[in-house]
């Protein structure tokens, strides 16, 4: 058993514009405004990082 992430960074949804955003990371941009285009970790990339670190051990 595995889990494999969909993207790492942003992975804007082309279908409904930049409304679902996927990833562990954010880009700082909109649609049409690409902002300063800086990376934000989110929360969910240290939850995965803990995943990694425990191999798994801890999913919560």
């Amino acid at each position: 058993m595995g889990y494999c992430p969909w993207s790492a960074i942003d992975l804007i949804s082309t279908h409904e514009g930049i409304v679902k955003r996927y990833g562990f990371i954010y880009v700082n941009r909109y649609e049409f405004d690409l902002k300063d285009i800086n990376r934000y970790r989110k929360d969910s990339f240290y939850w995965y990082q803990k995943v990694i670190e425990t191999n798994g051990e801890v999913l919560g």
